[in-house]
């Protein structure tokens, strides 16, 4: 006997239970309270009051129900493995851009006297003016900064010295500045710092780890940059105005080349988004290198649906202590081999650039240890992503009738009208389908993916293949014959979307990975006309919130979901937008998906960058997931 049996028990013969001010209460039709059920009732009220408090948080009117009938706080837990956990610290995943500017803190950095740039002041006005309106509190410099200490031990005299900086509070989230390129002094004394940090580094901590606001204080107390100020760069983002750089918004320009660019106009500013401004357009660009353009005129868009959502959600590597880690071995899996062949056969599209090394991108040593704390040890970075997904695993009824489902015991942490689990701890999901109600099985779900930063069309088998698993947690394997200290295989950023797209084909589209399935990611997307019948396009008009968040990975279950109430017959391929970062795509089968990239390619339908993506906003028809 344990909590979820004994409430379930009740509300199934009409008893009202619920928690007021810590007190448990009943309501009772005569005669169903027997004494052994109130001495059950005592016996287990501590596990009946938690169970029913992580419930109440599940049912919350904040979580209103979506397409589908299911709500945020069960889509999230469910992508992020948190079934069977407790909730009562869960955030649920937030998809709405006002609801997430009423929730952000903003600052700008005052602009030296010196700074002439009249476009950029008007629209640095312009910004704050629009984010306001949003509902973004917009905190003064000196209210958003506070004095703080940090101590060093003097090289060969043995002294400790305190410094006083005045730091940007934790509860900031973004900083914004504007980019002021250094003068030839203070280039002497960046020189001057940068060498101070390496002998610091080397001789006296002997190359011990550093905290990243450590790191920035050593190092960049000869800059004025935004990023010297803060206090926990984890927390808070630097935003940085600057001219538009006309060549990584050139369409002509091949995207290969942009990369280059980007990254060192994000290390150039040490910021992690950059707007560009010009008098008719403005650009932003992050670590997904999107080379997304907005007119003037579609500011306030611009504000909602590209920068606050990265704000919000920044970018940030899934840690390892996310997952139940485990070993298998890659060259028994057919999967991992379709998942090696399917990366090969692409390698002719040029869809996915050769990653690179963060020690030849970034020359500073500061700027290397700091990006090397933030992104949780990895060594390089790469952009996309192939992976391969297992047949979903069932144990029993794939479905339940509503007679069977009204037997079922609630779940902790799950509304009872959403979630149930059956004797055997199989888990069910009421959900929608062409309008009716479906009780279907939450399969477990396992799938092959890419390491991060491996070269995706010349995947390592024993080495750059890693299979994730999906079921109450989450779950990583990892090559057996692997020495993780001395090789660096690290999950991608994408896993929640690959995980969310997996798991919605089994929900609501199992034709298309009943026999596993081909999914891969890369920074472009396909012309609207590319489209053939059977093959579907959704996620347009989507927040471009980035990578490696739940919210990335709820717009993608809830654009397969999306399919379950359309006319769709025998689905061949879906090809899930990411404004401002890119196209997922899942096929029914490897060579399909493979011969329909090669083809877009060839002709001109698909390209990186986002050249297509005009034709697709235009044309792709909007739906309303909030």
């Amino acid at each position: 006997m344990n909590a979820s049996e004994i409430v379930t028990n009740l509300m199934q013969q009409g008893v009202d239970i619920w928690v007021d001010n810590d007190q448990l209460n009943i309501r009772s039709p005569k005669g169903i309270i027997t004494p052994e059920i109130q001495a059950n009732l005592i016996a287990y009220k501590t596990e009946i009051l938690a169970f029913m408090r992580e419930m109440r948080i599940a049912e919350d009117p904040a979580c209103l129900p979506l397409i589908q009938g299911l709500n945020l706080q069960t889509i999230g837990c469910l992508i992020g493995g948190f079934i069977g956990q407790t909730l009562v610290d869960y955030k649920p995943p937030i998809i709405d851009p006002k609801m997430m500017a009423q929730k952000l803190t903003v600052t700008f950095k005052p602009v030296p006297t010196s700074y002439k740039n009249q476009e950029i002041l008007k629209f640095r006005q312009e910004l704050e003016n629009q984010l306001r309106e949003y509902g973004v509190k917009i905190i003064p410099w000196n209210q958003a900064t506070t004095e703080l200490r940090y101590d060093i031990v003097l090289p060969i005299i043995n002294r400790k010295k305190s410094f006083q900086f005045r730091g940007i509070i934790s509860e900031i989230n973004a900083i914004i500045d504007v980019e002021i390129p250094p003068s030839c002094t203070k280039k002497v004394g960046i020189l001057a710092a940068e060498t101070w940090y390496k002998f610091y580094s080397s001789f006296i901590l002997k190359n011990r780890e550093m905290s990243v606001v450590k790191i920035a204080k050593f190092s960049s107390w000869a800059e004025d940059h935004a990023a010297k100020y803060i206090q926990d760069p984890t927390n808070t983002q630097v935003i940085v105005l600057t001219e538009i750089d006309h060549n990584f918004i050139n369409p002509i320009i091949p995207y290969k080349q942009k990369i280059n660019i980007g990254l060192n106009t994000l290390i150039r500013t040490f910021s992690e988004i950059v707007i560009g401004v010009a008098p008719d357009k403005i650009s932003i660009l992050n670590m997904n290198l999107s080379d997304s353009i907005f007119a003037k005129s579609e500011l306030g868009e611009f504000v909602l649906k590209s920068l606050i959502p990265k704000i919000f959600v920044p970018i940030a590597p899934l840690l390892l202590n996310r997952f139940k880690l485990g070993q298998y071995q890659p060259e028994k899996s057919s999967y991992a081999k379709k998942l090696v062949k399917l990366g090969q056969e692409l390698a002719s599209t040029g869809l996915f650039p050769p990653g690179f090394k963060l020690g030849e991108v970034i020359k500073r040593k500061s700027h290397r240890d700091i990006v090397n704390v933030i992104v949780n040890g990895r060594t390089g970075v790469s952009y996309g992503f192939v992976a391969y997904a297992e047949p979903p695993q069932y144990f029993g009824a794939l479905e339940v009738t509503s007679t069977e489902w009204e037997s079922l015991s609630a779940v902790a942490g799950f509304s009872s009208n959403e979630l149930r689990q059956n004797e055997q701890g199989r888990r069910y999901l009421k959900t929608q389908i062409k309008g009716e109600d479906v009780f279907k099985q939450i399969p477990d779900i396992w799938l092959v993916s890419s390491r991060s930063g491996s070269n995706k069309t010349n995947l390592n088998i024993a080495s750059d293949v890693m299979r994730i698993g999906l079921k109450e947690k989450l779950y990583l394997e990892l090559p057996q014959d692997i020495h993780t200290d001395l090789v660096d295989i690290k999950p991608s950023y994408d896993i929640y979307v690959m995980l969310a797209i997996s798991l919605a084909a089994a929900l609501y589209a199992p034709e298309l990975i009943k026999d596993g399935a081909p999914i891969v990611h890369f920074h472009g997307y396909p012309a609207f006309d590319w489209f053939k019948p059977n093959e579907y396009c959704v996620g347009v008009h989507n927040p471009s919130v980035p990578c490696g968040t739940y919210e990335s990975g709820v717009f993608n279950f809830l654009g397969i979901s999306s399919l379950a109430n359309q006319p769709t017959t025998n689905v061949s391929l879906v090809g899930l937008i990411e404004p401002d970062h890119g196209t997922n795509f899942i096929a029914h089968d490897l060579e399909y998906l493979v011969e329909r990239l090669k083809t877009g390619c060839a002709e001109g339908q698909i390209e990186l960058g986002g050249k297509h993506f005009a034709s697709l906003k235009a044309k792709v028809e909007k739906t309303e997931f909030n």
